[in-house]
């Protein structure tokens, strides 16, 4: 743009779409955005009825642990929908318009996410105080209540590209990355075991298409730091072992009760299987990033690597479910 051009907040002396090169929807995030109008879904549509049913009949132990995931992962949609503003200011601090729209469809999505668990827990019967569900150890709060909003809100005063790298570790990599999407997978596992809650099975399966896409643009979003700076590539690792221990400890968190009490796990979930998920998604995208390291900068914009890396994710994990689905029914 040129340098009479100015498209950052509050300082506009003219408009990127208005530009020779627009809004280049061939770079990547525009490919996202253009991919999310394609998938919209209203969570009002998601008929919750059958879900009442199962939950009702479900053992003590079996209410507990579902009411714990759906309340973490409201609480975390929320958490995420008011956090991840401050990356919009950044974008536009560089002058980013694409990533500007398509964080403005990201944080729309998160949004929605809060609003069809809401919906779910309204359908169940569930409409009283849920804190509870989220207070059970301090990993939650450390990443929800500390770790997220510190990071994100960084951003505000200094969006430089190690603080977005920080970010967008934080957000994507971790908060998205190893908790949501192996979240999302624990769901589906509990929902095959006895092919139960169709409403939560469909709601999760939406919600994990869009955090694909949020994922993607997350790897992006390092990739191209990465290769614009190799030393950003030790911020991206350095930040990572940081925040894996206590994103691990609440995942196993989750089912420690359990073995306290000396029950077995509802559902047959594996605590090891649910590690093992999370560890071999994150070092898969941390390769994806490291991969960037001396690659051309401008080449990062248009590579659509990330987005194909998260639809073989979300193949594999689909034919994990649809096998499971069939044991289930046999």
């Amino acid at each position: 743009m040129p340098i009479d051009r100015i498209i950052e907040h509050n300082k506009r002396t003219g408009w990127g779409s208005l530009t020779e090169t627009g809004l280049r929807m061939e770079s990547f995030p525009m490919r996202l955005f253009r991919k999310g109008n394609k998938k919209f879904w209203n969570p009002e549509d998601i008929d919750f009825s059958q879900d009442a049913a199962d939950f009702a009949a479900m053992t003590d132990d079996e209410k507990r642990m579902t009411l714990v995931l759906a309340s973490q992962f409201m609480a975390g949609e929320e958490s995420v929908t008011q956090d991840l503003q401050p990356f919009c200011h950044a974008m536009a601090a560089e002058g980013r318009l694409s990533d500007e729209a398509y964080l403005t469809q990201f944080i729309f999505e998160e949004a929605k996410h809060m609003q069809g668990f809401r919906l779910w827990f309204n359908a169940i019967g569930e409409t009283g105080d849920l804190h509870s569900h989220v207070e059970y150890g301090s990993a939650y709060d450390v990443i929800f209540k500390q770790e997220l909003p510190k990071s994100l809100f960084a951003l505000q005063d200094d969006p430089s590209p190690a603080n977005q790298i920080r970010a967008s570790v934080t957000y994507n990599h971790v908060v998205e990355g190893t908790l949501a999407l192996t979240g999302y997978f624990a769901w589906a596992r509990v929902c095959a075991s006895r092919n139960i809650l169709p409403g939560m099975q469909r709601l999760v399966k939406l919600i994990g298409d869009d955090e694909r896409r949020h994922m993607a643009w997350g790897t992006f979003t390092c990739r191209r730091h990465v290769a614009a700076d190799d030393k950003n590539w030790e911020v991206v690792d350095e930040r990572m072992q940081e925040l894996l221990p206590a994103s691990l400890q609440l995942i196993v968190g989750l089912f420690d009760e359990y073995e306290k009490e000396g029950v077995p796990v509802p559902f047959g979930i594996s605590i090891d299987e649910m590690s093992d998920y999370a560890l071999d998604k994150v070092n898969r995208r941390m390769e994806s990033i490291e991969s960037a390291r001396g690659q051309d900068v401008y080449s990062i914009d248009e590579d659509y690597s990330p987005m194909e890396m998260e639809d073989r994710f979300g193949d594999e994990d689909d034919k994990q479910i649809r096998e499971a689905l069939v044991g289930a029914s046999a």
